[in-house]
C-alpha cells in the first residue's frame, strides 16, 4: 500500500522534452514511482475535460494522483468573506480531483495573523467543522481531506494542532510534512525515535486505521529562528531531515503512507531515492 512520488514535475521532466501534465504519468511510472501530486497552488484553473484527460493517463499507468489546494487557504482569517473563499478553494480542489480520478486533497490550515495563537487555532477548528458540513452537503465524504503540518512559526499547523483538526471528523486525515516539522522545531528529527514519538502520538489520538495510510510530504528544508526558509534537495548536507530513520519508524509501526517528495527541482529523483531506501530497510528485516 505504501506509495512514493513527486509533487509536480522535476527539472528533468522538462529537460527530457516533456511539457504536459498527462505526460507525467509515464515519466513517473518509468522511474518506478506510484503517485503524483498536482498543485492548484495559484488557483483551480483546470477544466473538467482536461482533468479527465490527465486522469485517464494516470489510470493507464496505475499512478495515483492527489492535489494540493490553493496556497491562499486560511481558515483563521477573521474576515468571514475571506473564509468563504477558503471553503471554495478546498471544495473546488476536491471536485476537480474527482474528475482527475484521485481522492486526496492537501491544504494549509491557517496563518496566525495578529490574533493570539489560541484564538487563531480555535477559529480554524470552528471553520473546519463548517468545512466538514460542506463536504457532506456536496457529497464529497468519500474523499480524503488532509490538513498539513506547517513549517513557519507564524502558521497554524503543529503536529498537535493538525491532530486535533483531524479529530473533528473521519473525512480529515493528517498530511505530515516532516520537513516542515523539522524546520519549525529547529532540527528536531534526527533518529527513528524522534519520528516514532510523533507518529505514536497521532496513532493514540486518531487510531491506527486512520494513520495507516496517512499522507506525507518530505524534503530537506532550510530554516531560521522563525522556521521554514526554503525547500532543498537530498544533495544538501547541512539541513535535515534524513529519510532513513523515518523509513525505519514506518516499518516499526506498520504504517504505509502516501509519500510525496517536495524537493526543489529533484522531486522525482528524491522520491525514487526514498523508495530505494525504504525497500532496503524492509529487505534487511526479511
Amino acid at each position: 500500500m505504501i506509495k512514493f512520488g513527486p509533487s509536480g514535475n522535476s527539472e528533468s521532466f522538462y529537460a527530457e522534452g516533456f511539457e504536459h501534465t498527462a505526460e507525467a504519468a509515464g515519466y513517473v511510472r518509468a522511474r518506478g514511482l506510484d503517485c503524483f501530486e498536482y498543485s492548484f497552488g495559484r488557483g483551480v484553473r483546470m477544466t473538467e475535460n482536461t482533468a479527465r484527460e490527465i486522469g485517464a493517463a494516470f489510470a493507464r499507468e496505475n499512478v495515483e494522483i492527489s492535489v494540493h489546494a490553493p496556497y491562499f487557504v486560511n481558515f483563521a482569517n477573521p474576515d468571514d468573506e475571506m473564509a468563504q473563499k477558503s471553503f471554495g478553494y478546498v471544495l473546488d480542489s476536491a471536485k476537480m480531483l474527482r474528475a482527475l480520478g484521485g481522492r486526496r486533497i492537501v491544504f494549509h490550515p491557517a496563518a496566525q495573523g495578529k490574533d493570539a495563537r489560541f484564538a487563531a487555532v480555535a477559529r480554524t477548528e470552528d471553520r473546519l467543522k463548517v468545512l466538514r458540513d460542506y463536504i457532506y452537503l456536496n457529497g464529497l465524504e468519500d474523499m480524503i481531506f488532509c490538513p498539513e503540518t506547517m513549517g513557519k512559526l507564524a502558521q497554524i499547523g503543529t503536529v498537535e494542532e493538525v491532530t486535533a483538526f483531524c479529530e473533528i471528523d473521519p473525512v480529515f486525515t493528517p498530511c505530515v510534512d516532516f520537513g516542515h516539522v523539522n524546520a519549525r522545531e529547529q532540527g528536531s528529527l534526527k533518529t527513528r525515535e524522534d519520528y516514532k514519538v510523533r507518529l505514536e502520538y497521532m496513532i493514540a489520538r486518531l487510531g491506527y486505521e486512520r494513520m495507516r495510510n496517512f499522507h506525507v510530504h518530505f524534503s530537506k528544508i532550510m530554516y531560521s529562528a522563525k522556521g521554514e526558509v526554503k525547500h532543498l534537495t537530498f544533495a544538501d548536507t547541512v539541513y535535515g531531515p534524513e529519510f532513513e530513520p523515518l523509513a525505519e519508524a514506518l516499518l516499526d509501526l506498520g504504517l504505509e503512507p502516501y509519500i510525496v517528495s517536495e524537493s526543489d527541482g529533484t522531486q522525482a529523483e528524491d522520491a525514487a531515492e526514498m523508495k530505494r531506501v525504504y525497500l532496503a530497510c524492509a529487505a534487511r528485516r526479511a
